[in-house]
């Protein structure tokens, strides 16, 4: 880190010392002079002659009596240099030309609530803070800084005289203006991010990511670090490539807490089949925050202005069937099911199939663990090994469609299995199988689209 002199600015007014009498004869005066005072943030601005494009701009926003109150406030100061840089580039003469509420943002994104020194940044080494400025989803502007080669922001702006101590905060001087990031901004901005930018720019050249993830949004990116692409046996062909990074998108802005809130579930990436359908992405926030089972997220809630990020350390792959039945505690029965029919001389190798994307494409019912717990009671057994393999096989083909069917593309009539036809509602959403018994898809629980096929969830286990 560059080393520069703490900085402490006079007053512009000198306050002359008051004259005092002595009482004695020989008439003494004394004067006194009081010890300098440190002014406001503003203050200190406006005693600097390069700060007067910042001051300016305070006032022009009216951020004045803000950065003037008790604070404390961490400033990023930039220089009359910089703020002409910023006008020369965006085509205005003065800071009287931005359009007020942008430039109300753009100042605010240079403003951290409490005192933040220099030692402290240098100290964490790099990461994340966030700054007064309005973020996408109503979160706060984040911001990042790494202090490994000086101390720098978002990649472009670098302290120039740090630690200025003013009576409500400290102002840290800066080269550039910080403008208002996108997501984009924060990839590149962060060396962690390195692998996934030369794979969402150079090893995809068919696709323009940057324009996609500099548009409007709101996206939220789950954002493999480095080390989460060094664990790929190899770097995907281009298309296949394309779609998982895609499987790192979403179109909707959401935070650690939505996802906390919502606990566990099912939403829909940017990635597609080849058949044109959106996969899906399990997460669960019972232990962390993860995805399809196989990706933790590191580091939460980076807030840009078109949407929001999340650091996970591990690449999202394409999911399959299997994915999604491994991935959710509530669907473990099935996959032991599935395993133990693999022990006999099943139709299809189950376990296999399910797990193979280039399989399929399949529509799986899939039953609930407490569908199976209830076929035991059904059936007056204790477990399903009770039943041989041959049974089992049976009963796993009942549940599965030899093509893709979305539930918007689910019959009012027949549907043909693997082992045997069941009759659809799809207004009511049912299954009535060769038992007359009748089965609810779950409606929350339904276009769950893997590579190689689509899950719906089903409360009962289906009968030949």
């Amino acid at each position: 880190m560059k080393t520069f002199q703490k900085l402490r600015f006079l007053p512009l007014l000198v306050v002359m010392a008051l004259v005092s009498f002595s009482c004695s004869d020989d008439d003494d005066t004394n004067f006194v002079y009081p010890e300098p005072q440190e002014g406001n943030i503003v203050e200190t601005a406006v005693q600097t002659d390069f700060l007067s494009n910042l001051v300016a701009a305070v006032v022009e926003a009216g951020l004045d009596t803000t950065l003037s109150g008790p604070g404390p406030f961490t400033v990023l100061a930039p220089t009359n240099a910089a703020f002409n840089e910023f006008l020369s580039d965006n085509g205005w003469a003065s800071v009287a030309d931005i359009p007020d509420a942008a430039l109300e943002q753009v100042l605010l994104n240079h403003v951290i609530s409490g005192e933040v020194m220099s030692t402290d940044l240098v100290a964490a080494g790099s990461g994340y803070a966030s700054t007064n400025a309005d973020g996408a989803g109503g979160n706060k502007m984040s911001i990042y800084y790494d202090t490994s080669n000086g101390v720098v922001f978002n990649g472009v702006s670098e302290v120039t005289i740090p630690d200025v101590m003013a009576t409500n905060g400290v102002v840290h001087v800066v080269d550039k203006v910080i403008g208002l990031p996108d997501i984009v901004t924060f990839a590149t901005a962060n060396p962690n991010f390195s692998t996934l930018v030369t794979a969402l720019t150079d090893l995809t050249p068919a696709t323009d990511f940057v324009s996609v993830l500099q548009g409007d949004g709101p996206f939220t990116v789950f954002a493999p670090v480095n080390a989460a692409f060094d664990e790929l046996p190899a770097i995907p062909a281009e298309d296949e490539l394309t779609q998982i990074l895609l499987n790192h998108v979403l179109a909707a802005g959401l935070s650690s807490t939505d996802l906390v809130g919502l606990g566990s579930g099912y939403t829909n990436t940017l990635a597609t089949t080849p058949g044109g359908e959106n996969i899906s992405l399990y997460f669960d926030t019972g232990a962390g925050v993860s995805f399809n089972g196989m990706s933790n997220v590191a580091v939460a809630d980076v807030i840009a202005t078109n949407g929001i990020i999340h650091a996970v350390d591990a690449v999202i792959t394409l999911p399959t069937i299997a994915t999604f039945a491994t991935s959710n505690p509530a669907l473990s029965t099935l996959v032991d099911v599935l395993a133990y029919a693999d022990t006999g001389m099943p139709t299809v190798p189950y376990i296999e199939t399910v797990s193979d994307p280039s399989a399929g494409p399949f529509t799986v019912f899939a039953p609930t663990n407490d569908a199976f717990a209830n076929l035991l009671t059904e059936l007056d057994l204790d477990a399903l090994t009770d039943l041989d393999t041959d049974t089992v096989d049976a009963v796993l083909l009942y549940h599965i469609v030899n093509a893709n069917v979305q539930s918007s593309g689910l019959p009012n009539g027949t549907v043909t299995t693997l082992g045997g036809d069941l009759t659809a509602d799809n207004t009511l959403f049912t299954l009535t199988d060769a038992n007359d018994r009748i089965t609810n898809i779950i409606t929350s629980l339904v276009d769950i689209q893997g590579i190689n096929g689509v899950v719906h969830v089903v409360d009962q286990v289906l009968l030949p």
